[in-house]
């Protein structure tokens, strides 16, 4: 299906920074005497934004654990961001393959701008998105309400039915889907398939797949790491 436009998550979608910063923040909680592993981290975080992940924090920590907690995490992805973040492999030639294809596209994430400002721009790819970039800052609630998909397809004109989107998060995908969008659930991340499958997405493993599911065939670079 060939769609009017595309909307992105940004983390572990555009970037690679689910990764770094889950392990880092699963670390931390250890540390501070909350043992907790990535796959838990994602799980109870993953898709969540600041105000919402700061609040099952402080539930769990205590007001200045959660506090210290969240300074900590801040410094440490900060660092990781800037020294070894990547895009996320292949998709940028999932962006090649939709401007060739004429199909515009937008970002929309649980994240900040100022999150979003670091972390696109360490990868190279903040320029090439400006201006067709969301936040949940700009809606009245984040995912996995559909307010930050809804607030993207209306900045382009478009009906959400004639909408996908591209989620790696259980609340992502369930925010699309409460969107009326059609969801492709990218399972080459940290969320397994059969969880994205459940929350109602088309699951796909590998961005060199995506172009052909988006109507936009096999792009410059299927399958290539693209920066």
């Amino acid at each position: 299906m060939r769609y009017s436009l595309v909307v992105f998550d940004c983390d572990g979608v555009l970037v690679d920074s689910e990764r770094l910063c889950t392990a880092i923040e699963a670390r931390l909680l250890t540390e501070m005497g909350f043992p907790h592993t990535q796959d838990e981290v994602v799980a109870k975080f993953m898709g969540r934004t600041d105000a919402d992940a700061l609040g099952i924090l402080t539930r769990m920590l205590g007001a200045p654990l959660a506090a210290e907690f969240d300074e900590r995490a801040s410094a440490e992805s900060l660092l990781a961001f800037e020294t070894v973040l990547e895009p996320v492999p292949g998709v940028v030639g999932v962006l090649d393959a939709l401007d060739d294809a004429g199909v515009p596209y937008r970002v929309a994430s649980s994240g900040s701008h100022r999150r979003m400002r670091t972390t696109l721009g360490a990868t190279g790819l903040y320029a090439r998105l400006e201006g067709r970039i969301h936040s949940a800052d700009d809606v009245g609630r984040g995912k996995p309400w559909p307010d930050v998909f809804l607030h993207a397809a209306a900045a382009e004109g478009h009906a959400p039915g004639d909408c996908a989107v591209v989620e790696d998060s259980v609340n992502g995908v369930l925010a699309g889907v409460a969107a009326g969008m059609d969801v492709h659930g990218f399972a080459g991340g940290l969320a397994g398939g059969p969880a994205l499958a459940a929350a109602g997405a088309r699951v796909f493993r590998s961005m060199a797949e995506l172009p052909a599911l988006l109507g936009a065939g096999r792009g410059r670079k299927p399958g290539g790491t693209g920066a």
